[in-house]
């Protein structure tokens, strides 16, 4: 059996919430249609601000070595998707980005959250991330994602996790 990555703690899979939510590729993207394929949802605030921009410009980039791996990567958020589009094109972008503009699925997840900004207590999208396997299980989440190193600790998860 492969040595778990540091980055993985004892955890026990769940069935994904289901989900469909318009893409930015057009029609619509569906926990039903993606079953039989392992994929990561990254959840985010908002397009165009420092931090979400960096976290999809890394994901973009690594694209690459989510499609070796076979595992299909999307962005979600509770933009439009005309402004998922906008946010696209200014930053080249390579993955479908989805638009849950009523905070289902994000909710579903997990992932709308009380967060607090000078003191002031609002509810907003916690920036995580989620691996699902091919029969629709969550196998590892990541809650309050810090930015830098992100990528690589998921890609770790991911390789150890497909070995296994």
């Amino acid at each position: 059996m492969a040595k778990e990555p540091k980055n993985v703690t004892s955890f026990t899979a769940y069935p994904a919430p289901d989900f469909v939510l318009p893409s930015s590729v057009g029609g619509e993207t569906s926990s039903a249609a993606l079953k039989g394929s392992w994929f990561v949802l990254f959840f985010y605030p908002t397009d165009n601000t420092p931090t979400c921009t960096q976290e999809a410009c890394d994901f973009s980039a690594a694209l690459p070595e989510f499609e070796k791996l076979g595992v299909k990567l999307f962005g979600i958020s509770k933009d439009s998707l005309k402004d998922h589009e906008k946010f696209i094109q200014k930053y080249g972008l390579r993955m479908p980005l989805l638009s849950d503009v009523d905070t289902s699925t994000i909710n579903a997840f997990g992932s709308w959250t009380e967060k607090k900004l000078y003191g002031r207590a609002y509810m907003g999208t916690d920036r995580s991330t989620f691996i699902v396997d091919a029969r629709g299980y969550v196998r590892q989440v990541w809650h309050k994602v810090k930015v830098k190193g992100h990528i690589q600790d998921v890609l770790e998860s991911l390789r150890h996790l497909l070995k296994t």
